[in-house]
C-alpha cells in the first residue's frame, strides 16, 4: 500500500520544455547553424516572390577592420527593416556589401610592404590591396552573421570586384560622354600626408592651433588717387591671416566693394602725437578699433574716408618678396574678423583662385604633392635661398613670421585655436592646393524627364524633394550642400581604386571621346579587373590610326589618376542594383513606379547621418546624372553611438563597447534590443552598464514567454480553442489589448520607430501580461480541470497572444521568437521558421475594433487600482493578509454600475479577493471585509462550502468538481500499490 498523493500534485502547474535559461552565447550559434542547413534566406526569397517590393540597398562598410558598435548599429536596424517589411508581406531582399577601395587600404599595405614597394609591379601592389581587403571581408561577415542578420552573405558585393569596377567606369563614362567631365585646374582640398586631392566628403573638421597674424603691405600706388590728404605719406594696408605659409603665394589685396575703408595715421604709442612723418594704414572703418588694439598702433588720427571701389588696380609691394601686389575687389571680403583686407593667393583657395581668374593673376601653385614650399625665383631678391624654401607647409610658418619680423612687416601675431579641415582619413591638417584634377560640372546643362531643360545641380535638388528623408531635417541638409557645393572633383592620385581610365593627348591634353573605344575599356576591366589598365599598352587598346579629334595629335598617354572612392562607392545603384540577378528586377520595379496589391515599388537607404554629403550624395549625384531620377524613395539616417557621458567612443578613452566581445558573453540578442532601445535618429549611448540592463530586461520577456508556453501545455488549437464569442470577458479584453498592441506596433515597424516598439513590448510583457493578466489567471490555469471551458477560454487567449506576440518581436529578437515559434502547439501547415510567417492581422486575433471594448475596460482597472489600494491599506493594518482573505462590497451608480453588473462574476478573479459583491449607491465606496466562508486547502479561496474529498479535508465545491471532471477519485486513507 502507498500513501495517498497530496492535494496539491492536482493542480494544473506550468509545463515546458523552454529553457528558463537561454545560454544565449552557445545557443545562438547553433540556431545560426540549423538557419544555414534551412537555407532560409533562400526560403525567404522564394516566399517572397510575387510580393510588393521593398528593397534596402546596404550602403558599404569599409572592410580594414572588425566591426564596432557603430556597425552593429547599422546592420541591426538594416535587419529589423529587412525581416519586418518582409513579414509585413513585402519582398525585401538585402545584398549587404562592402566598400574595398580606397587610401586606408592603400596606406596599410603601403607600410606592410614598406620599401618593397617601390620595386614591385602596379598589379602585384593592387593583388596586395585585394587580399587585404578581402581578408576583413572575411571578418566581419560571420561577425554580421553573429548578431542575426539576415542576407546573402554568402555571395555580398564587394567594390573592388570586377564587374563592380566595370560598372564603375561605365558609369564614369556615361558623365564623360554627356559633357558632365573637364579637366582644369583649380584649388582643391589636399592632404600632404597622402599626397592626393580630396573631396568635400573626404574633409572632416577638427581643432587646430594657427599663427593668427597681421602683416603689413606697402602702397606703390600714388597715395594721392586715393585721397588728396595721403599726398606724399607712406601708406599701407594691414592684412591678417591664419595662414602664414601662404604669403610666398600671395599675388592681391582683396577688398570689398561696398565697405568703408579708414586711412589712420598711427603715432605707434598710445600717448604719443600723432606727426605728419608717421605710417598710414588703410582698414576697414568697421574694424579699425579692434585693428588699432591688435596691431598696438596707438595714437591714431583718421586723415581719408572712402569706398572700397577707390582701391582697384592699386599697387603694394609684397613683404619679402620682389614683386607688385595688385588691389582687387572682392565680395566675400567680411567685416566680422580681420582688417577687411584679405591677402589672395590664388593657388590656395577657391575664393582666391576666382578672383585671380577675373583680374588675370599668376596661379602657380609653390607647394608640391608632399605639401613642401618652392620660391619664386623670379622674386627672390637674393642668391641663396630663402630659409623656407624645401620646408613643409607647418615647418615654413614660424620661418615666414622671423622673414616678417626681420622686413619690420609683421604687426601682431598670437595663436588661434579653431575648427580647421582634417583629413578624414589620416586625421591630419589639410590645405587649399590648386592642381590640374578631373571635375563633374554641377552646372552642366540637363532635360528634365519631360524634356524642359535645367542643370544638373538643380535637378538634384528637384530630386530631393521627391524623396522622404527620415528624420525631415535631412532634406534641408543635404539640398543645402548640393545647391552650395563646388564642381565636384572625381580624380585622386593613388593606384588603388578604379582608373579614369582615358586617353590624353599629349599635344592639347585632351582626352579622347569614343564610345566604341569606352565599351572595349569596360569589357576589359570586366573580364581582367583594373589590372589590366596597368598592364596593356596603350597601342593595345587604341584603335589603329587613333587621331585626337582636337589638334589631329597622335600621341597619347594613359591617366594615371584614379576615380574618388565616393563616385565608386555613389555607383552602388547601378553596379548592384541594376546589375545583380537577385536585385535587377526588384530595382526595375521601384524605376518604373511598379505597384503590387496597391502598394509602389520603394527603395531605402539607411546610413549614418554624415552621409548626407557622403553616399546619399554622392548615390544622388550619379544617379540624376545618368537617369534622371534620385537612386531611392526614402532616406533614414542615424545618430552617433556614444558612451554614457556622451563621448565618442575611443580607444584613447577606453570607453569602447565591443559587440563581439557582448554577443560572445551576453548573446547577440542583447545587441539586438539595445539598437532597438533607442530612438536611432538621436545619438546614442551604450556601455556594459546599458548593456547589462538589456540583459535583464531579456530575462523577464524570455520568462514572460516561458510563461505563456507553460500554460499551453496540453492545448492543441484544432481541437480545444474556443470560439471567440464563447471566450470569457477578461480573455476577450486581453485579445483587444493584443490587438490594439498589434495595431501600433505594426503602424511603429512601417514607421521605423524600434524604440517604440521595444517600450511597448516591455510595457505588454511587464504590465498586462506579468503584472495582470498571467498573475489572476494562476486560479483559473491551476485549479480548474484542463478540460473545462473556463481554462479553455484562458488558454485560446494565452495561445493566440503568443501566437502574435512571438511574430511581432521577430524582427527584433530574431534568435529567441525563432526559439519559441518551436514550442508553440503544433499546427498543421506551420512555416519551419517564425521568419517565413507573416505578421499578425489585427482581425485575425479579434475580429471586432478595440476600441469600445478597451474603454469599457478602462473604468474596470479605476476601479482596480481603487479596491487594490484599499487591499493594501487592509494588509498594512494586518487586517488581512492576501487578497484572497478578502471580500469586496463595491457601490456605484449609473453606467458604472451596469457594467460592473455585467462583469460581476468575474471581478473576483480581476481583483484577486475570494469575493466581491456590486451594489447600488449615490457614489462610487469600496469596503474591504474579511472574507466569509472557509479557505479551501487546493485553491486556497475562501468558500461557503467546504468540506472532505477523501482523505483531503477543507476542499471547496468548485475544487471537487474540477477533481471529478478531471477523473480524481476521493482518495482513501491508503490507496493501493
Amino acid at each position: 500500500m502507498s500513501p495517498a498523493p497530496e492535494l496539491k500534485a492536482t493542480l494544473t502547474l506550468p509545463q515546458t520544455a523552454f529553457p528558463m535559461k537561454a545560454n544565449l552565447a552557445q545557443n545562438e550559434p547553433l540556431r545560426l547553424t540549423r538557419w544555414t542547413e534551412l537555407r532560409l534566406y533562400d526560403e525567404l526569397r522564394k516566399a517572397s516572390r510575387g510580393r510588393p517590393v521593398y528593397l534596402l540597398h546596404d550602403g558599404p562598410p569599409y572592410a580594414n577592420g572588425p566591426i564596432h558598435l557603430g556597425h552593429a548599429l547599422n546592420k541591426g536596424l538594416k535587419d529589423f527593416v529587412v525581416k519586418s517589411k518582409t513579414m509585413a508581406g513585402f519582398d525585401s531582399p538585402y545584398v549587404p556589401g562592402y566598400d574595398c577601395h580606397g587610401l586606408p587600404i592603400e596606406i596599410k599595405v603601403d607600410e606592410q610592404l614598406g620599401r618593397k614597394k617601390l620595386e614591385m609591379p602596379v598589379p602585384a601592389v593592387l593583388d596586395a590591396c585585394r587580399a587585404y581587403a578581402q581578408q576583413y571581408v572575411d571578418l566581419q561577415t560571420p561577425q554580421f552573421q553573429r548578431i542575426g542578420c539576415f542576407g546573402r552573405w554568402d555571395n555580398p558585393y564587394m567594390t573592388m570586384s570586377r564587374a563592380y569596377e566595370a560598372r564603375t567606369l561605365e558609369a564614369f563614362y556615361g558623365f564623360l560622354e554627356k559633357g558632365f567631365v573637364y579637366r582644369g585646374l583649380k584649388p582643391v582640398y589636399w592632404c600632404i600626408h597622402d599626397r592626393t586631392a580630396l573631396a568635400e566628403a573626404e574633409v572632416e573638421y577638427e581643432m587646430h592651433t594657427s599663427p593668427s597674424i597681421f602683416v603689413r603691405y606697402r602702397l606703390t600706388s600714388p597715395p594721392a588717387a586715393l585721397d588728396p590728404a595721403l599726398a606724399g605719406r607712406e601708406v599701407y594696408t594691414i592684412i591678417w591671416t591664419t595662414t602664414p605659409w601662404t604669403l610666398p603665394a600671395s599675388m592681391a589685396v582683396a577688398f570689398h566693394p561696398d565697405f568703408e575703408y579708414v586711412a589712420l595715421a598711427a603715432s605707434g604709442y598710445p600717448k604719443a602725437a600723432v606727426k605728419p612723418t608717421d605710417p598710414v594704414y588703410i582698414v576697414a572703418a568697421e574694424l579699425a578699433p579692434s585693428v588699432v588694439a591688435a596691431c598696438q598702433l596707438g595714437s591714431v588720427e583718421e586723415l581719408a574716408r572712402f569706398k572700397g571701389t577707390k582701391l582697384e588696380r592699386a599697387t603694394f609691394k609684397h613683404p619679402f618678396l620682389e614683386r607688385s601686389i595688385l588691389g582687387v575687389l572682392a565680395t566675400y571680403v567680411t567685416a566680422d574678423t580681420g582688417t577687411g583686407a584679405v591677402h589672395t593667393a590664388p593657388s590656395h583657395g577657391a575664393d582666391d583662385f576666382y578672383t585671380g581668374q577675373r583680374y588675370d593673376l599668376d596661379q602657380t601653385c609653390p607647394v608640391d604633392a608632399s605639401g613642401h614650399l618652392e620660391v619664386d625665383h623670379d622674386a627672390w631678391p637674393l642668391a641663396t635661398l630663402p630659409p623656407f624654401e624645401g620646408k613643409t607647409v607647418w615647418a615654413a610658418n614660424p620661418i615666414i613670421l622671423a622673414m616678417l619680423e626681420e622686413q619690420r612687416a609683421l604687426m601682431g601675431s598670437s595663436d588661434l585655436e579653431h575648427s580647421y579641415p582634417h583629413c578624414w582619413r589620416c586625421h591630419n591638417p589639410i590645405i587649399f592646393r590648386a592642381t590640374e584634377q578631373w571635375f563633374i560640372s554641377l552646372e552642366t546643362p540637363i532635360k528634365r524627364e519631360d524634356g524642359s531643360e535645367t542643370t544638373f545641380r538643380q535637378l538634384s535638388i528637384e530630386e530631393i524633394d521627391r524623396v522622404v528623408w527620415d528624420p525631415a531635417w535631412g532634406k534641408e541638409r543635404i539640398t543645402n550642400m548640393i545647391a552650395t557645393r563646388p564642381d565636384w572633383c572625381i580624380s585622386r592620385q593613388r593606384i588603388w581604386g578604379v582608373p579614369i581610365a582615358v586617353f590624353v593627348c599629349e599635344e592639347c591634353q585632351n582626352p579622347i571621346l569614343d564610345p566604341a573605344l569606352n565599351r572595349k575599356i569596360v569589357d576589359l576591366f570586366e573580364r581582367e579587373g583594373v589590372e589590366a589598365w596597368h598592364t596593356t599598352d596603350v597601342a593595345a587598346l587604341l584603335p589603329a590610326g587613333a587621331r585626337c579629334s582636337h589638334c589631329g595629335g597622335t600621341d597619347f598617354r594613359k591617366e594615371t589618376d584614379i576615380l574618388d572612392v565616393w563616385f565608386d562607392s555613389g555607383t552602388s545603384w547601378l553596379a548592384v542594383c541594376e546589375s545583380d540577378p537577385d536585385l535587377k528586377s526588384d530595382y526595375a520595379a521601384f524605376q518604373k513606379h511598379t505597384e503590387v496589391g496597391g502598394k509602389r515599388a520603394e527603395c531605402l537607404y539607411l546610413e549614418g547621418g554624415d552621409q548626407h554629403r557622403g553616399w546619399f550624395h554622392s548615390s544622388l549625384l550619379t544617379s540624376v546624372a545618368l537617369r534622371g531620377r534620385a537612386p531611392y524613395s526614402h532616406v533614414a539616417t542615424a545618430g552617433w553611438t556614444l558612451d554614457e557621458q556622451g563621448r565618442a567612443m575611443s580607444k584613447s578613452l577606453g570607453n569602447g563597447v565591443d559587440p563581439v566581445d557582448i554577443a560572445e558573453r551576453l548573446g547577440g540578442e542583447i545587441v539586438r534590443l539595445w539598437v532597438a532601445s533607442i530612438d536611432f535618429r538621436e545619438d546614442m549611448a551604450a556601455s556594459e552598464n546599458l548593456m547589462q540592463r538589456c540583459a535583464e530586461l531579456y530575462r523577464k520577456l524570455r520568462n514572460t514567454f516561458r510563461f505563456l508556453l507553460g500554460n499551453l501545455h496540453g492545448f492543441d488549437p484544432a481541437q480545444h480553442r474556443v470560439a471567440e464569442a464563447d471566450l470569457l470577458p477578461l480573455d476577450r479584453y486581453m485579445l483587444a489589448r493584443t490587438r490594439d498592441l498589434a495595431e501600433k506596433i505594426l503602424g511603429r515597424y512601417e514607421a521605423f520607430e524600434f524604440h517604440r516598439i521595444y517600450h511597448a513590448v516591455n510595457e505588454f510583457a511587464i504590465v498586462d501580461l506579468s503584472s495582470f493578466y498571467l498573475d489572476v489567471l494562476k486560479d483559473r490555469m491551476y485549479t480548474f480541470a484542463p478540460t473545462s471551458v473556463a481554462r479553455r477560454s484562458a488558454q485560446t487567449v494565452l495561445w493566440q497572444i503568443t501566437e502574435a506576440l512571438v511574430r511581432l518581436v521577430a524582427p527584433i529578437l530574431s534568435f529567441t521568437a525563432d526559439e519559441v515559434w518551436e514550442y508553440l502547439p503544433k499546427v498543421e501547415g506551420r512555416e519551419a521558421s517564425v521568419h517565413l510567417a507573416l505578421f499578425p492581422q489585427p482581425e485575425e486575433i479579434v475580429s471586432e475594433e478595440p476600441a469600445k471594448l478597451l474603454e469599457e475596460w478602462k473604468q474596470i482597472f479605476t476601479v482596480r487600482d481603487s479596491a487594490l489600494q484599499l487591499l493594501e491599506a487592509e494588509r498594512q493594518a494586518k487586517r488581512i493578509g492576501k487578497g484572497l482573505e478578502a471580500q469586496l462590497k463595491i457601490t456605484v451608480s449609473g453606467d458604472l454600475l451596469a457594467l460592473l453588473k455585467r462583469h460581476e462574476g468575474g471581478l473576483k478573479e480581476i481583483l484577486n479577493v475570494s469575493k466581491v459583491t456590486v451594489i447600488e449607491g449615490p457614489e462610487m465606496v469600496i469596503a474591504a471585509l474579511a472574507a466569509s466562508g472557509s479557505k479551501c486547502a487546493r485553491c486556497w479561496n475562501f468558500m461557503p462550502e467546504v468540506s472532505n474529498y477523501g482523505i483531503w479535508q477543507n476542499v471547496c465545491t468548485r475544487c471537487q468538481s474540477a477533481l471529478r471532471e478531471m477523473g480524481i477519485d476521493p482518495p482513501p486513507s491508503e490507496v493501493a500499490s
